[in-house]
């Protein structure tokens, strides 16, 4: 892969530093032989195209004959994971790195920021990347800018991720049947990308909500400093005993009052898309899954329990058990505006960013039902 750092950027981050951490730390994968290997990818291609169509049918998003513009396909290792990521991850955070570069020299922290430099932050970046490899089945990336390596809609479109060592893990872990947990995996991911492709305007609408929220980042390197630290304490658990914790994670440590705003607005909307994406995939999994059942207890079980106390301080403070509690509101604010309107009614929520729901209607869809419906109706 040709170099990622980019002017402007590189000095707060060294982000092929960040691709070789992370690629040096991953955890090896499950043991497959080379044949095994290229039939597991291409199962998992073939799901791929199969979920599309089940999901299609089941959320009718797409009005039929219509044919939404297509995004590829990628089957990937955790070091490809890592690779896709890391350039997703410099086009969005690339205007708040060139408002703290242009700071930097400027601060009275300028000087210790930039002896830390960016090399110790791709290392970082590198280490939480490898920590994150080895966890995430499937993705849709919204934000990816096309590579040779890793080829994207045009026009700046999204493209499908399948962590394949990943989706071999789990099945085993879980003792499923692998044919099955595939395309239930699938499914879901097939979900995610229907609602981008099926929604043209949802993209946008992320990227302004992500971008307004770190343009109130505050970019003072010493203040950023002082933040990173009460992370590394509550990541090394440095609370006095008996000391109550706050279960901050690493993106509400750096909150102002504006961004807690608009950090509730992309809460309810990625509330909202995971549960629709497990709604969609409980939905359609009893009739192309046969043992969906089993595969949904056991995987719910795997969701809930941390792993090492190391694993769950990190899951706190990356936010990832906030995305675990997204999932189960999501889903239920989904399953509850379903059963009262239907299934056309429940996707007027795609019509603008007007629809969506707010964070306080996801936990009370009713409210949602008679903001959208009720409205409309008199």
């Amino acid at each position: 892969m040709t170099g990622i750092g980019g002017a402007g950027t590189s000095g707060m981050v060294d982000w092929n530093l960040a691709v070789a951490t992370a690629t040096r730390l991953v955890r090896p994968g499950p043991d497959v032989s080379r044949d095994e290997a290229r039939e597991i990818v291409a199962e998992l291609r073939r799901h791929a195209k199969a979920a599309e169509e089940h999901v299609r049918a089941f959320t009718r998003m797409i009005p039929e004959g219509v044919e939404p513009e297509d995004t590829p396909v990628l089957v990937v290792d955790r070091a490809g994971w890592v690779k896709a990521n890391v350039a997703g991850f410099r086009e969005v955070l690339r205007p708040l790195l060139d408002k703290m570069q242009e700071r930097r020299g400027n601060s009275p922290g300028g000087a210790v920021l930039g002896a830390v430099g960016g090399k110790v932050t791709g290392v970082e970046l590198g280490a939480l990347l490898s920590f994150l490899s080895s966890r995430v089945l499937g993705q849709y990336e919204t934000f990816a800018p096309p590579s040779r390596e890793f080829p994207s809609a045009p026009g700046g479109g999204g493209r499908l991720l399948l962590v394949a060592p990943n989706i071999v893990h789990v099945e085993r872990e879980l003792d499923v049947a692998p044919h099955d947990f595939r395309l239930w995996v699938c499914l879901h991911e097939e979900a995610h990308r229907t609602q981008f492709t099926a929604v043209p305007w949802l993209r946008d609408h992320l990227e302004s909500e992500i971008q307004s929220f770190l343009d109130q980042t505050e970019v003072d390197p010493m203040t950023v400093l002082e933040r990173l630290r009460e992370a590394a304490q509550s990541l090394a658990g440095g609370r006095p005993e008996g000391e109550e914790d706050e279960g901050r994670s690493l993106v509400e440590l750096v909150q102002t009052p504006a961004q807690r705003e608009i950090l509730g607005r992309l809460t309810a909307v990625m509330s909202l898309l995971e549960g629709h994406a497990d709604y969609v995939m409980d939905g359609v999994g009893p009739q192309v899954v046969p043992s969906v059942g089993e595969i949904r207890e056991k995987f719910q079980q795997r969701r809930a329990k941390g792993a090492s106390r190391l694993d769950m301080a990190l899951r706190k403070l990356l936010g990832l058990d906030a995305k675990l509690r997204q999932y189960r509101d999501g889903e239920r604010f989904v399953r509850a505006v379903v059963e009262e309107v239907g299934m056309d009614g429940f996707n007027r929520v795609w019509t603008s960013p007007n629809t969506l729901p707010t964070k306080s209607e996801i936990a009370t869809p009713a409210d949602w039902v008679a903001r959208v419906h009720r409205r409309a109706e008199s």
